[in-house]
């Protein structure tokens, strides 16, 4: 027998991150944050972050979070 992995969407991710950073201006978080918020393993993480900063809705800080850009 088979296992089958769910993958997570990376659009429906992208679209799930958004909405939760709209809904709260100012939010800051680690990639480790991401991760344990949404449960996401590292590489969908890291996938869904790259989608989201290449759009420009993310951007990373000096401090390593990750914030909305127009924050």
């Amino acid at each position: 027998m088979t296992a089958v992995l769910d993958v997570p969407d990376i659009d429906f991710l992208r679209e799930l991150i958004q909405a939760e950073y709209c809904e709260m201006p100012g939010l800051h978080l680690t990639k480790a944050q991401v991760q344990r918020l949404w449960g996401l393993d590292e590489e969908s993480c890291r996938r869904v972050i790259d989608v989201l900063v290449g759009s420009s809705f993310l951007r990373w800080t000096a401090p390593g979070t990750i914030a909305r850009a127009g924050d």
